[in-house]
């Protein structure tokens, strides 16, 4: 019955990749995944946040009430979380960054302080003529509410603030996003935000962030130093093993993950892969001539690197601390796990729905993501706390 309701929930929303891979080169074969709604779109939009980690938890909602099916507003979410982040700004007298990225924590804690409402209660702001001019255009948006913040904290004629401030820039906000609703009426009933939240089974307590870092203790708490974690999540710190262990027991359960991570890499592509290929061996593998391909141009090395399933890397927790403290590793991105898969070779891969629609990737929005990619470009994931083996569970306490 679970993977009947599974299969048929994919299919109806049309948001699961076929086998056959478009990607010529890679041939992919799912072994397991678990179910999740419709690829959306952030568009232009510093939102990636917000529409993986609800995309989380519309995935949440399925497994707990037997597949069914909503639908959140993210822009509830972006309109709540950029409001705290002025007033964090304005407390810390402009000396942080006032910027629309964010984390999985932030979703959690509006879940947890504001709940949440339908995507039809609060579908965003129709800019244009056409329903396709609904989606997030948020250029405009953020350097207006970016200039109201530094007039306020980088203006030396302004010597104390007035309790107005606050209402001028929720005016911006609801002006672009939609106003956030004290009550609404959905399926016939009338809810608030958090009553909403509550009749879906969501409980915010439920879900812990997960990292792996050695410049903290292993089976501590510490807020990770990325810029988008500004209400500093206090995450749990495991091995790397442990970390992938946790990724992988998730999927076996039926839970899927918020994934936290570094896009930036070349072999992260816009047609839906994303590897981290062993130069010298594939070299070797393709008969190219290694000197020559280190020396291509960006474009083509990328090219080169992500044409076909070469060796990779043997990523090592050293490896992933040096990147993180170089800055080589960035907190770039914002996606959803939610399966996994094989290669014609055999070799492994994990399932990721991305939010950039359903068109830039060959595979419906699909990305599929080698475990070593995973290993070396994962800055976090938010994941149910019961998603956890058990002995790692124990050295944390939880």
């Amino acid at each position: 019955m679970k993977l009947l309701t599974l299969l048929l929930s994919l299919l109806a929303l049309d948001a699961a990749p076929t086998d056959s891979a478009k990607n010529e080169g890679f041939q992919f074969t799912t072994i397991d995944s678990v179910g999740i709604t419709s690829v959306k779109d952030q568009n232009r939009s510093g939102t990636c946040w917000a529409y993986s980690t609800i995309g989380f938890l519309e995935s949440e909602v399925m497994r707990m009430n037997k597949g069914k099916q909503v639908d959140m507003a993210e822009m509830f979410v972006v309109n709540k979380t950029m409001m705290d982040r002025a007033e964090y700004v304005i407390r810390m007298y402009g000396d942080v960054a006032f910027a629309p990225g964010g984390s999985a924590y932030d979703v959690v804690y509006c879940l947890k302080n504001y709940g949440m409402v339908p995507q039809s209660v609060m579908p965003g702001i129709l800019y244009g003529a056409s329903e396709a001019d609904t989606l997030p255009v948020h250029n405009e948006l953020d350097a207006v509410a970016n200039g109201y913040i530094t007039a306020l904290t980088h203006n030396s004629k302004i010597k104390s603030l007035t309790p107005v401030w606050k209402k001028g820039l929720q005016a911006i906000y609801d002006t672009y996003l939609g106003a956030c609703p004290e009550t609404f009426t959905y399926e016939g009933k009338e809810y608030t935000p958090q009553s909403w939240a509550q009749s879906l089974g969501l409980n915010a307590d439920d879900y812990v962030s997960i990292t792996s870092y050695t410049h903290h203790p292993f089976y501590t708490r510490f807020a990770l130093e990325v810029p988008d974690n500004w209400r500093m999540d206090q995450m749990y710190n495991v091995p790397m093993d442990e970390m992938m262990r946790i990724i992988d027991n998730a999927l076996a359960n039926g839970y899927t993950l918020a994934w936290g991570a570094d896009v930036s890499e070349i072999t992260f592509t816009r047609k839906g892969i994303g590897v981290m290929p062993n130069v010298a061996k594939g070299a070797d593998l393709t008969g190219s001539d290694m000197a020559k391909w280190l020396g291509m141009k960006e474009d083509k090395k990328k090219e080169e690197l992500t044409k076909e399933p070469l060796p990779e890397m043997e990523i090592t927790q050293d490896m992933r601390q040096k990147a993180f403290d170089s800055w080589e590793t960035t907190d770039d991105h914002g996606m959803q796990i939610f399966g996994t898969a094989k290669d014609q070779n055999g070799k492994r891969y994990y399932m990721i729905k991305n939010s950039w629609g359903t068109a830039r990737s060959d595979y419906k929005g699909i990305w599929y993501i080698s475990e070593a990619f995973m290993k070396y470009k994962t800055n976090d994931v938010l994941v149910h706390k019961n998603a956890i083996p058990k002995d790692i569970r124990k050295k944390l306490g939880i």
